[in-house]
């Protein structure tokens, strides 16, 4: 099988990955090397392809689909997880599902999985929201609540598991866990919150006064 002909130092940058993972997969001999994490591990032929290294007999690459269709990923993880299984192994199946899915560090976190099965490593539990990206954002960029559901309940995800109750539950979580940051955000910071009111109050005052 062919190899990609990359540039293997500049993959630390662009992984989101730790150095000693990099490193790892560098000695791997992938296919292709995984430059978008979220992208190119999502449909879990790379997966099955760095299991196939420690276990070839259980992971016969020709039985796997390197297309990048909602079915051919269920299909792949699906062989993945029966694998595993017959060795006793698991891997998260919130973990797998963002993966599937590209939530924002799921397949960040899934590879960190791998690793820690394969090397006896440490990783996080895994977050699939956009929680940290905003809380990195300034108060008046972050997402309403109708934005946050769209941004963490993706289309494939509800493709994957069409069932309404099962993705309304899943769209309370998100809006719960919303507006309990609002909440904690007003407690902590009240007094941003207060001169964004006025701000908002002096801005009005200043149309209306315009329009006279």
């Amino acid at each position: 099988m062919a190899r990609s002909s990359i540039c293997f130092a500049e993959c630390p940058r662009k992984t989101g990955l730790p150095r000693e993972v990099v490193k790892w997969l560098q000695t791997l001999d992938l296919a292709f090397y995984p430059l978008n994490v979220r992208r190119d591990f999502s449909s879990g032929y790379l997966v099955a392809q760095i299991f196939s290294h420690y276990y070839p007999r259980d992971f016969s690459l020709h039985s796997y689909d390197r297309g990048t269709s909602l079915s051919a990923k269920q299909w792949n993880w699906s062989q993945i997880e029966r694998s595993l299984e017959k060795r006793n192994l698991y891997l998260k199946k919130e973990a797998i599902d963002g993966t599937i899915h590209c939530k924002p560090g799921a397949a960040e976190l899934l590879v960190l999985e791998v690793y820690t099965i394969l090397s006896k490593g440490r990783y996080v539990e895994p977050d699939f929201t956009d929680e940290e990206y905003q809380n990195l954002l300034p108060s008046l960029a972050r997402s309403t609540a109708s934005k946050a559901i769209k941004n963490n309940l993706t289309a494939t995800e509800i493709k994957a598991v069409p069932d309404i109750s099962t993705n309304q539950r899943k769209a309370e979580n998100i809006l719960r866990r919303h507006l309990e940051h609002k909440a904690a955000e007003r407690i902590l910071n009240p007094g941003r919150l207060l001169r964004h009111h006025r701000a908002s109050l002096s801005l009005n005052q200043s149309l209306i006064l315009g329009e006279t």
